[in-house]
């Protein structure tokens, strides 16, 4: 029986690069996106080493013409696709609102709200030819406007407009493609990593990466049985 396949976006380090380590050993077929075509090939030598099914796959995911063509490759070697997990994001400015440039804050979303889009709306149809896949969101709890609205939260204060508004219209994109694609069987949800240890915070996060993408891989081996349209840290859920 093949193997089911995943494909993760910007899975060359961090929670990304945990959560192909983490589903190649649950038995999943790898397809590990980059952009960079050197680090993507570096990556998927450490997993080939460990004994997963690993291949790269060069994607910009603010690119028309490079998604096409990583959805073309796919199909082309495995005619379907059982999970996708929309990863790659970038921080941006880390300035008050008032101060940050609308052409930063435009960056953010060409990677973090119309990539995960893009990706999305191109691999469909192989997502559709597997039968039961799951798409999976990784938003982040700054995205959350009932936590960031409390405060009582611990990420009251983390007031970074182009970031946070970035993974809120996640969210909703998250919630529009659950319900369309509910009566295709396929799942959508978004997943908060939480607080943890990468390059975008210079590694202060108190999380591990191990513990990130724990949340996530269980949004991406969800059955038939499991939710579509929600937003979830650690199996919780997690208020929009």
């Amino acid at each position: 029986m093949q193997k089911k396949t995943v494909l993760i976006t910007g899975a060359n380090k961090s929670i990304g690069f945990e959560t192909a380590r983490q589903l190649g050993r649950l038995g999943y077929a790898i397809w590990l996106g980059s952009r960079d075509d050197a680090r993507g090939a570096n990556a998927v030598r450490t997993l080939s080493a460990e004994g997963i099914d690993v291949r790269p796959l060069k994607i910009d995911v603010t690119d028309d013409e490079s998604v096409r063509g990583a959805a073309a490759q796919v199909e082309r070697e495995d005619g379907k696709l059982d999970v996708l997990i929309n990863n790659a994001g970038i921080p941006g400015q880390m300035v008050t609102p008032s101060q940050q440039a609308v052409d930063d804050i435009r960056n953010i979303y060409e990677t973090n709200v119309f990539g995960p889009i893009r990706v999305s709306q191109a691999f469909l149809p192989l997502l559709q030819n597997a039968g039961g896949a799951n798409i999976v969101m990784v938003s982040s709890g700054l995205g959350s406007l009932g936590w960031l609205s409390d405060p009582d939260n611990q990420f009251y204060g983390v007031n970074f407009l182009g970031y946070n508004s970035s993974k809120s219209a996640l969210n909703a994109v998250t919630v529009a493609l659950a319900k369309e694609l509910a009566g295709l069987g396929i799942k959508v949800n978004s997943a908060d990593p939480g607080y943890t240890a990468t390059d975008f915070n210079g590694h202060s996060g108190y999380r591990t990466v191990e513990q990130a993408a724990s949340g996530i891989v269980w949004l991406a081996t969800l059955d038939e049985d499991g939710p579509s349209g929600g937003f979830y840290f650690d199996g919780a859920v997690v208020p929009w």
